[in-house]
Order: C-alpha cells, then sequence, then structure tokens
C-alpha cells in the first residue's frame, strides 16, 4: 500500500487528500493551524466545496484519511509527499510567493528516509523544481529523492469531480522511480480512461499557467464582445451558443460576466506575465487579457451607477453575490469585492447577501448591511446588482423583488433572465451584452 502525505489541508490539499483516499490510498494530511486540525477531527470543514464533507467523512471512517500537525508522524512513513501550501501573489509585484514551499520543505527533508517522492502540487512558476532541487542539494546531497510536478486542474465549485473524472493528469517526473510510483497513485483514474500525460518538470508547470491564462483571455475576450454586441445590436447569449458549437473553440468560459477572479487566474496571468518579461519577452495576448479584466470590474460598477442616474450620493444598492463565481465561498479577487467598493466610494449605502461567503466578505470590506437572505438585501434598494451566478438567484420571484425595491432596477451581471419577462414584470432591467440601441446603422456605418 502506497503511503501519501498532504502538506496543507487548504482548498488544494483537503480536495486532493481526500480524493486520493477516495481511491483507496492512505492518506494522511498535515496542517500547522492546530485550530483547523481540531475541526477537522469533529468533521467541521473549512471551506465550502459540494459533496466535500461526507467524502472527508466517509474515508475518515474507513481509516484511509487522517490528519496531524506533527510532520513527522505523515512524512516519515510516505513514498509520496504532496506540496499543497499556499503560493499567494506578492503585493509588490504579483509574482508567486514561494515563502511557504521553501519552509515546509525546510521541515520535511531531515524527516525522509528511504527513497521519497516530493510532489509539487500547488502552482507554481516554472522552474520552481529546479530550485527545490538546488535548495535540498544544499540540505542533504546525499537524500534519495525525487521531485515531482503535479498541478491541481480543480474548478471551485466542482473539484471533487474534477479530481476523479479529470480531463488530464499532468505529471513532470525525470526517472522510471518517479514516474513508477505516480503511474501506481494514479491507476484508479487511468483505468477509468483518464489521460495521463508524462512530460519534464519545467513543461508540466507550464500546463498549468498556460491553461490559467488562455482560458482568462478567453473570458476577457467575450466580454469585449458582449460590449460590441450592446454597441451593434446583437445578443451575446446567442453569439456565444454559436462561437461554442465550433468544437475547435467549445462552449466553456464563453459566458459574459463582471471579469474573472479567484485564487487562480488573476495570480497566475500576473506571475506568468512576470516569468516572461524576466525571459526577456512580453506575452502580449496574457498582458491585455490582465489589462482588460482590470478595466471590465470597473466598467460594470460604472454601469450601475449610470443606473442612478448620477445620484449616488445617500441611494441604496442590493448586491446578490459575493463569491467570484457560485457555488463556492471563495471571495479572493472577486469582481464583487471591487465592485461594492467603488460603489462605496461614491456615496452609495451596500446591501448585501451571498449563500455562503457573506464571513469571508466581512473580512475584507467594511460598512456593508449583510442581509439574511435575498429578499432582505432587496429591500429599500434604489438598483439590485445579480453579480454571482447562485441557483438561487434564478429563481426570485421578481413580482415580490419589484415590490421591496424603492425603484425596479436590476442590473443583471450574469444574464439569468430573460429581457423580455423583466419588461413585462415592470422592472427596469439591464444585462450584458443583450441591450439593443435603436437605428444603430444610422450611427456606425457598416463597411461593406
Amino acid at each position: 500500500m502506497v503511503q501519501i502525505a498532504v502538506i496543507g489541508t487548504g482548498y488544494v490539499g483537503l480536495v486532493a487528500g481526500t480524493c486520493f483516499a477516495e481511491l483507496g490510498w492512505s492518506v494522511t494530511c498535515v496542517d500547522s493551524d492546530d485550530a483547523k486540525v481540531a475541526a477537522l477531527h469533529r468533521g467541521e470543514i473549512p471551506i465550502h466545496e459540494p459533496g466535500l464533507d461526507d467524502l472527508v467523512s466517509s474515508n475518515v471512517a474507513a481509516g484511509r484519511l487522517q490528519f496531524t500537525t506533527h510532520m513527522a508522524t505523515a512524512v516519515g512513513p510516505a513514498d509520496a509527499v504532496f506540496l499543497a501550501v499556499g503560493t499567494p501573489s506578492k503585493d509588490e509585484d504579483g509574482d508567486a510567493d514561494l515563502s511557504q514551499l521553501f519552509a515546509a520543505i525546510d521541515e520535511i527533508v531531515p524527516l525522509l528516509s528511504g527513497h521519497t517522492v516530493l510532489v509539487t502540487k500547488s502552482t507554481v512558476p516554472i522552474g520552481t523544481g529546479r530550485l527545490l532541487q538546488k535548495r535540498i542539494a544544499a540540505m542533504n546531497a546525499d537524500l534519495d529523492y525525487d521531485i515531482v510536478s503535479n498541478p491541481e486542474f480543480l474548478r471551485e465549485g466542482a473539484a471533487i469531480d474534477d479530481f476523479l473524472n479529470p480531463d488530464r493528469v499532468v505529471v513532470g517526473a525525470e526517472t522510471e522511480r518517479a514516474r513508477a510510483i505516480m503511474r501506481v497513485l494514479y491507476r484508479p483514474l487511468a483505468e477509468r480512461g483518464a489521460a495521463v500525460l508524462y512530460t519534464n518538470i519545467e513543461t508540466a508547470e507550464m500546463i498549468k499557467y498556460a491553461a490559467n491564462s488562455f482560458l482568462a483571455a478567453k473570458i476577457s475576450f467575450i466580454n469585449e464582445m458582449a460590449d460590441l454586441a450592446e454597441l451593434v445590436g446583437a445578443d451575446i447569449v446567442d453569439v456565444s451558443k454559436g462561437m461554442g458549437l465550433d468544437s475547435r473553440i467549445g462552449s466553456l468560459f464563453l459566458n459574459p460576466g463582471p471579469g474573472y477572479g479567484g485564487s487562480c487566474f488573476p495570480k497566475d496571468t500576473r506571475a506568468l506575465r512576470n516569468l516572461a518579461r524576466r525571459a526577456g519577452m512580453r506575452l502580449k495576448v496574457t498582458e491585455a487579457a490582465i489589462d482588460a479584466n482590470e478595466d471590465r470590474k470597473q466598467a460594470v460598477a460604472a454601469r450601475i451607477l449610470d443606473m442612478l442616474g448620477g445620484q449616488i450620493m445617500g441611494t441604496t444598492v442590493a448586491v446578490l453575490g459575493v463569491a467570484f463565481k457560485a457555488n463556492t465561498d471563495d471571495v479572493r479577487e472577486s469582481p464583487s469585492l471591487d465592485i461594492i467598493t467603488t460603489l462605496q466610494n461614491a456615496g452609495a449605502r451596500v446591501q448585501a447577501y451571498d449563500p455562503e461567503a457573506m464571513d469571508q466578505a466581512a473580512k475584507i470590506l467594511s460598512n456593508v448591511n449583510w442581509a439574511n437572505d435575498p429578499y432582505a438585501a432587496l429591500k429599500g434598494a434604489d438598483v439590485a446588482v445579480i453579480a454571482t451566478e447562485w441557483d438561487e438567484f434564478k429563481t426570485l420571484d421578481m413580482q415580490r423583488a419589484k415590490l421591496l425595491l424603492r425603484q425596479p432596477q436590476i442590473v443583471d451581471l450574469r444574464n439569468l433572465y430573460d429581457p423580455a419577462q423583466m419588461a413585462a414584470v415592470g422592472i427596469d432591467y439591464v444585462s450584458i451584452g443583450r441591450a439593443w440601441i435603436p437605428r444603430w446603422s444610422e450611427q456606425y456605418e457598416v463597411a461593406e
């Protein structure tokens, strides 16, 4: 039986460790936070991820999953140690902060005995694997180990399915011993038909960054197309459908909105941009996606302010959704945070509701009136903003909403409703990429 240690019980570590246990392996997750480990022993999950609580409970009960604060307990008997610590952006330059990763390596190396595979599961800059090899060599030149890059491709809100039924598994391993252990670990997924790609370390590290940067560019592109659609009378929903039916393009990440956020796309695009600059080149497409996304947040905030007709001071805005996407409590770089801050700076009061993310958002935002449900957030507001695509927001009673709002105005940044139906209810409704400008052809000459 292969023994696995997972360092870090954040989003990636907890999901990966639990799913490896679900595949039948013996997994010990390590975290330095005593309170978090104690909570996990009580069955309390620190993040919102659908299905994760049940999966943790069942694997703990089966004896395949355990949690500890003692590094030696987990690392000593491990055949593979997965490093899943945080690599956040440095505030000053946008590069990934590897201090937690280096600290983990420094603690792990003296505890190793026998051949061990050290696997970076965290998203790390290209070249990090080589840095770890140099660091370990300086500590113990005779250590019997391999460095492997095994990036995660987990979507928040669908992480369990993404792990257990992946599009692909990427393994950057450069010795047969390392590849052999990784083949054993991922054999259950390979037997289900998952594609497992073996590369060198740098290639595996780059695949993660390249994939996220491409998806970020796709989001920024469709947001630009949505703005153009409004000017020329097209419907971006149908435009997206028409594009997505092309198998070369695909339908995912073609929904316009307030811009991308979360723990991956903003951080990874900036880190890749910086890496390229140090290598002597510019990633013009990636840089454009970054700039467009920052502009997007301000543009949608300006749209809300325009809805108020310039009379901002003393108005009340209801914001539905503060998580960066549905089915998560993650508010890291959520567009909603920028939107709320812009509204407050303009003099508006904000009352907001989110099914899962209010506690996290309250640590960052101040002077927000947090509501117990969406209707409480709507009560007395001059305009409502749908900022996150929670299912709960797709089925609102719009007749009730109209009565609660001081003015029947809704800005839908996720295109959850049909404009014609909203007009029938009597709500002044603004969505993304679906505004028809009458006689647009009289304003803009179409080239023949």
